[in-house]
């Protein structure tokens, strides 16, 4: 029986391996189909517009007048490798208001491509004067406004003009000019063009500044630049400065009765010693700083630049916000919904006065629409038995001398004041992350509730100067 046994475990053992040895192969040759080519080489819409193709980006190109219908425009011609198969064709009618992807298919391989739409547009960009005294441009009126110290010679001025590709500019960038009156700059690109009017204003003594890390405003950071340029079109005799300007001296702040920073920081900031690796220049101008503050200077702080009311020693603990965090620009989510803060018990503060509001929600500030590139940039008092040292306002009050005026979600105190004491002036703060300036890559033209951001600002402002 044991012979008979072991037979059957031979025959058993050999059948697997026969089986295995034949389940085993030089030829492990793949059915994927991974050699066709997936190239657009041309590709054209509505007959006139042929598109510029880009493989490294993967990305088509498509000019088009300034002034041009794009919801309905059709494929006239598309040419890809051979073999494969396109997924539009010629003939297809495309909305083109927004991106298209076409994929290109070959075998089992597979390519996207983006189409974009391009208009013609003829625009200065940037503008300075004898290479120093950089303007201020308003898109939509297309004004340039230049401030130029008062011993200038305006009648003896050099532009110095970027444009948009492709764009030319007459009188041309690098010719002297008098800016005694208003000058005329006309800019023409292909069926584009475009006047820009440019004024100069001498001024020696601003009445607000905005006050930046940068050495000029052309230098900011994007979402900076939009307050810092809103500021310089909207408050009557404001100026840009940088804080090595008031530290050196350099402008005269004797009429100034209000300094607004706003400091963005990709990925955010959570603690005093990132603050002073990111803001080397506001650090060194303490001095100056703190004697322009305890003389009466009044400062409105945004964004990470509510940590500066510590460093100027007027939290009383010494802290700054202890629930800060933030994205980048460019990767910032698109919002579900329109954001927005609260104001309860606070709706008769100057700060939140003339609001765009939702019907039926009289103590929410709405800053944003549904569609927003955001970052969420917050700089924020969490107040909680649970961690952060404040347990309730009452106590953050007394431990910080601050003065709550706007709430998160979970109660958060993210707007908030200083008032002004003694000879000192008066500060107001808003670090909420839905106070934002600047959405990367999105159009917010249309959007109901975004200049409520602006709205707020300038009645921070009035609010301070009339202290």
């Amino acid at each position: 029986m044991k012979t008979i046994i072991n037979k059957i475990s031979l025959l058993i053992l050999g059948s697997a391996i026969m089986f295995v040895a034949s389940g085993c192969s030089d030829d492990n040759k793949s059915d994927l189909q991974l050699d066709g080519d997936t190239w657009i080489s041309s590709f054209t819409l509505d007959d006139n517009y042929p598109g510029v193709i880009d493989r490294t980006s993967k990305t088509i190109t498509v000019g088009v007048p300034e002034v041009y219908d794009t919801d309905a425009m059709t494929v006239t011609a598309i040419e890809f490798s051979d073999g494969a198969k396109a997924s539009v064709k010629a003939g297809d009618v495309l909305n083109f208001s927004f991106p298209q992807v076409i994929k290109i298919t070959n075998g089992d391989v597979f390519m996207d491509y983006t189409v974009n739409i391009k208009h013609d547009e003829a625009k200065i960009l940037t503008f300075k004067l004898n290479d120093i005294y950089a303007g201020v441009i308003d898109q939509v009126k297309r004004n340039i406004t230049v401030r130029v110290p008062g011993s200038v010679d305006v009648k003896n001025l050099v532009p110095v003009i970027t444009t948009s590709d492709g764009a030319v500019v007459t009188p041309a960038s690098g010719l002297a000019a008098d800016f005694t009156n208003p000058v005329d700059f006309t800019v023409t690109y292909n069926t584009a063009s475009a006047v820009y009017t440019v004024t100069v204003i001498p001024t020696d003594a601003p009445s607000a500044v905005y006050v930046g890390l940068a050495a000029s405003m052309d230098l900011l950071n994007a979402e900076e630049k939009e307050a810092a340029t809103w500021m310089l079109n909207n408050i009557a005799n404001s100026q840009y400065v940088s804080f090595e300007d008031v530290q050196a001296g350099r402008v005269d702040l004797s009429e100034c009765k209000i300094m607004w920073w706003h400091l963005h920081i990709d990925g955010g900031i959570d603690s005093m010693t990132k603050f002073d690796a990111a803001a080397p220049a506001a650090v060194n101008a303490l001095v100056k700083m703190r004697e322009l503050y305890n003389n009466g200077m009044n400062l409105l702080l945004t964004r990470y630049a509510t940590f500066y009311a510590a460093k100027i020693g007027t939290t009383l603990d010494g802290n700054n916000p202890n629930n800060c965090w933030g994205q980048s620009e460019e990767t910032g989510e698109i919002t579900g919904g329109p954001w927005s803060f609260s104001m309860k018990g606070h709706e008769n503060h100057p700060l939140y006065q003339n609001l765009v509001m939702v019907n039926g929600e009289t103590s929410n500030v709405y800053t944003c629409d549904t569609g927003y590139r955001i970052t969420n940039s917050t700089a924020q008092w969490h107040i909680g038995s649970d961690w952060g040292g404040y347990a309730d306002n009452e106590i953050w009050r007394q431990k910080t001398g601050g003065v709550d005026l706007g709430y998160g979600g979970d109660g958060a105190v993210v707007a908030w004041e200083y008032l002004p004491a003694d000879t000192r002036g008066g500060i107001v703060c808003i670090g909420s992350g839905c106070y934002d300036w600047y959405a990367f890559g999105v159009d917010v033209s249309a959007d109901k509730y975004h200049g409520n951001v602006a709205r707020m600002t300038e009645n921070a402002i009035n609010y301070l100067m009339s202290k």
